[in-house]
């Protein structure tokens, strides 16, 4: 956490954040000429802030994009604020997050490392004995590019020809398609029905991992996108992944999980 207030500390790495946050995934060159910053002066502010888990990259093609990482920022919510708090805390926050911004991905980005193995990681992500302990989520395939996937949460369950797995490199690579929304979820999960109607009616997002050894810790990054613009699915997983995550986390470090948020 010294390494978050130091890069905080420096308003041009602030700059750099605003920057992204009006507009995520940007390259070096980008950046720069937005700021009115020299490149050199851009990367060396970029390499603190990768330095300090609050900016992940990712390539597309010859490009590297530069994206915010909430995952420090959530560590220190689950370290010093209140879990009674917390509700309030997020109610602001997504408040003043929809005054200012005026602009969003249409992907969700969040790196995060974890002590463990890669081989351990991988386990957690398919094995319904940890995805059921973290997520309350379960999946029947056979993680086969290709496979259909029975999606299991709660005493919900969702068949569809286009839920599939899309990757499975093991201990590298998982993607698949996500899940279909249907009047059962907005019962089962207490939503709107109107709601969730509007959301079966986005094309259907994926959501890809990523793990990478990174000394005696794993760098996991998650990219979930496929979203149109102004998506309301993209709005609702942001919300809810940091949380999976940050259990994730927990459990594979710990062997137990975070408590639900009231």
């Amino acid at each position: 956490m010294d390494e978050v207030f130091k890069a905080l500390a420096d308003p041009s790495r602030r700059r750099l954040l605003d920057s992204l946050n009006e507009r995520n995934g940007q390259t070096l060159r980008e950046l720069g000429a937005e700021l009115d910053m020299t490149r050199q002066a851009v990367s060396k502010h970029l390499a603190v802030l990768e330095a300090a888990n609050l900016v992940t990259t990712l390539r597309r093609g010859r490009e590297k994009l530069h994206y915010l990482n909430a995952e420090p920022v959530n560590a220190i919510t689950d370290r010093w604020i209140n879990r009674y708090d917390r509700g309030r805390v997020h109610a602001l926050a997504d408040l003043k997050t929809a005054l200012e911004t005026a602009t969003m991905s249409n992907e969700f980005v969040y790196t995060t490392y974890i002590k463990t193995t890669p081989v351990q990681l991988w386990q957690a992500l398919t094995d319904p004995a940890f995805t059921n302990r973290y997520w309350g989520a379960s999946f029947d395939t056979d993680w086969q590019p290709g496979s259909e996937m029975v999606w299991h949460q709660r005493d919900w369950s969702s068949t569809d020809p286009a839920q599939v797995v899309i990757a499975a490199d093991p201990y590298r690579t998982l993607s698949y398609t996500w899940h279909t929304f249907d009047p059962a979820f907005a019962e089962k999960f207490g939503m709107n029905s109107e709601e969730v109607a509007k959301w079966s009616s986005e094309p259907r997002s994926k959501v890809t991992f990523s793990l990478e050894p990174a000394g005696e810790t794993v760098k996991l990054t998650v990219v979930h996108d496929g979203f149109a613009p102004g998506s309301e699915v993209l709005l609702g997983i942001s919300e809810g992944w940091p949380a999976i995550l940050s259990s994730l986390k927990t459990l594979l470090e710990t062997g137990d999980v975070l408590p639900e948020p009231a």
